[in-house]
């Protein structure tokens, strides 16, 4: 029994089955993504998706789609479907699913009559090109298969519509044909692994929806670009593999082996972990010699501090140490390009915001807890130093250290913490001055730094740093800790900003805090009644004015509510560490517990993934992003803290 499978009932009731998304990637930045039923509810829906750096730094869709007819004693049984004008779907090839499963890979069993036809996709690793293999396994007689592939050749933040400079022409390659819509693009080549004939049948197929972006408040209607369709005899017991990517398949015999090798190394989704740890690797993107952290899918690139805040459970948290190194020498030269302000010419967004050098303190940080303090001061000690040489000098743009040991930021024209949603291009929540959770991070930063070079011999920079620590933490709790026992989000002057926020938790999360034991417990007491959620914490109290927790509507209805009580499932993996030092063995059920709300997700959304954010109000439902880094690390996180308990 597969632990992600969905039988006939489900597959053929389009309520149930078109929310539920697959991904699969490259670990190259393309990807393949659709719903469990083949029908494209999104813009950034493709069989084949991929960066074209040549023209921009977005992904492009070049394959939409591809549908198959199942062709006996002539009669013809479309397996396709695409949404229409009018909520009409057509074919309608759903009503022939007899079932999916998605242990290895994405695997959909049709029957039309007597024939059962298996199709399984996958996405080669570090090349552009997705494969399909059909597999024939029942038949009464003479069965041929047709496919009919749907280009686009667009970005991802576009549309295609019919037009007279698309290039209809094409080329005969071996076992397909290869052909570019656009100048720019590359090649795409449609092969088999077996002789068939292609013919030439050139068409628009026009109105095709997206409810995905209509319900998000988007332009939804394209057209799509039909150059023909193969045809191939396939017979019982059969297996026919489609290459779709922008290079030949030079031994077309091998495509066989191909799919057969890449399925081998495919770890299964056969429980909760393996599920989230496949995830995991999906936001490994290698471009050239460098490695990144996508801080999600479908739109999401690298950004900094998603990438410090999400390497450590990525990699660390489930044994695979060299990738985090590999991340990591990227990130380095990303950092020492910022601090010496030079150009990097590296994919690394927003390196400039105020927290980022400090979340890649704690990213280092976890390093030394979870592999070895030694090979982490070899490793990144010196790295370590000059972060902190930088930020007490004063010479980061929007970072100052003032007389009482606290950091000072500007927030009110742009935003700089993980908060960051904007209208009109001003913030939401104009988060500025001292800042709860930069503040945190620094009091943590000083401390651990200072130890850890202080254990190597630099006793004179442990001593400087524990004597501002001691100064930072003692302003700390006087600008931060009111009489109700939380912490002030963010204080300017004589602006206090009283809501009650996840960014507390931090505090009593991380190894070294200000707070001592009492009022870490009340920070925590406050952050379980309002905040706590079944899919993480609260970015806003309900009790707190402005509070509107569906993430829902036209972009800048979304805006105003991306922060303002949505649940984020990636603070409760900080939530729970601090529930684990405030009350030990005695957390491990509570959190076991609370672990089987996120397991339910895996056949949710993107199976086996983490959505963006929910709903902060019942039934939370998922929302944004169908597949987010920070929340699958975080809960990686969490079970490798509940096995270290365990042990």
């Amino acid at each position: 029994m597969s632990y992600l499978k969905f039988d006939k009932t489900l597959m053929t009731n389009l309520e149930e089955s078109l929310p539920k998304e697959i991904l699969r990637t490259n670990r190259s930045g393309a990807y393949h993504c659709t719903t469990i039923v083949d029908c494209n509810t999104r813009k950034y829906h493709g069989l084949l998706v991929i960066p074209v750096p040549e023209l921009d730094d977005e992904n492009h869709v070049l394959l939409s789609s591809l549908d198959e007819t199942v062709i006996q004693h002539g009669a013809e049984f479309n397996l396709g479907l695409h949404k229409y004008q009018g909520d009409n779907y057509s074919p309608k090839g759903h009503k022939y699913i007899r079932e999916f499963e998605c242990e290895k890979v994405p695997t959909t069993i049709y029957r039309v009559g007597g024939v059962v036809l298996k199709k399984e996709k996958l996405f080669v690793h570090h090349e552009n090109r997705i494969l399909i293999r059909y597999t024939l396994l029942d038949a009464h007689s003479a069965t041929t298969l047709r496919l009919r592939p749907f280009l686009a050749f667009r970005s991802v933040r576009q549309y295609t519509h019919e037009n007279s400079q698309a290039n209809r022409e094409y080329q005969e390659v071996t076992n397909g044909i290869k052909t570019c819509m656009y100048p720019g693009y590359p090649e795409l080549y449609m092969q088999l692994n077996k002789k068939n004939e292609f013919h030439y049948q050139p068409d628009w197929y026009r109105g095709i929806e997206y409810p995905k972006e209509q319900e998000r408040g988007y332009d939804f209607n394209e057209d799509l670009y039909v150059p023909g369709y193969f045809e191939v005899d396939i017979k019982k017991g059969e297996s026919i593999v489609f290459s779709g990517g922008v290079s030949s398949v030079t031994n077309i015999r091998a495509l066989k082996k191909t799919f057969e090798d890449e399925v081998e190394e495919r770890t299964p989704r056969d429980t909760f972990k393996h599920c989230l740890i496949n995830a995991a690797h999906q936001f490994l993107n290698k471009q050239d010699d460098e490695f990144y952290i996508l801080a999600g899918y479908p739109w999401f690139k690298c950004r900094a501090r998603d990438m410090f805040i999400s390497l450590p459970g990525l990699t660390l948290a489930i044994d695979e140490q060299p990738k985090f190194e590999l991340v990591m020498e990227t990130a380095r030269k990303a950092l020492y390009a910022f601090m010496n302000n030079e150009p990097s010419g590296l994919r690394i967004y927003e390196m400039e915001h105020p927290d980022i050098l400090l979340w890649a303190v704690w990213c280092i940080q976890q390093y030394a807890k979870m592999v070895s303090r030694d090979a982490c001061r070899e490793k990144y000690g010196a790295l370590l130093e000059d972060i902190m040489a930088f930020i007490r000098s004063n010479k980061h743009p929007n970072l100052s250290l003032l007389d009482n040991g606290l950091l000072y930021a500007r927030g009110t024209e742009n935003a700089v913490t993980w908060m960051n949603s904007t209208v009109g291009g001003r913030p939401v929540i104009p988060r500025t001055g001292f800042i709860v959770e930069i503040n945190t991070l620094w009091y943590n930063a000083l401390r651990f730094i200072g130890e850890l070079l202080g254990e190597a011999g630099n006793e004179n920079l442990n001593e400087e740093l524990s004597a501002l620590a001691e100064k930072s933490g003692k302003s700390f709790v006087e600008t931060f800790l009111n009489e109700y026992g939380y912490l002030l989000d963010y204080v300017d002057g004589n602006m206090m900003d009283w809501s009650v926020r996840p960014n507390m938790i931090f505090a009593v999360a991380f190894d070294y805090s200000p707070l001592n034991v009492t009022q870490k417990k009340g920070v925590l007491d406050i952050v379980t009644k309002e905040l706590l959620t079944p899919k993480g914490l609260r970015s806003l109290s309900p009790k707190s004015g402005g509070y509107n927790p569906n993430y829902v509507g036209p972009q800048i209805q979304r805006d105003y509510a991306y922060h303002q009580g949505t649940a984020w499932p990636w603070l409760a993996g900080f939530y729970f560490e601090a529930y684990l030092r405030i009350y030990k063995m005695s957390a491990l059920g509570f959190i076991e517990r609370y672990m089987i709300g996120y397991e339910d997700e895996m056949s949710s959304h993107c199976i086996g993934s983490m959505p963006e954010l929910f709903d902060g109000n019942p039934p939370f439902k998922g929302r944004g992003a169908i597949s987010f880094a920070m929340n699958v690390a975080e809960i990686l996180r969490v079970l490798y803290l509940l096995s270290k308990y365990n042990y």
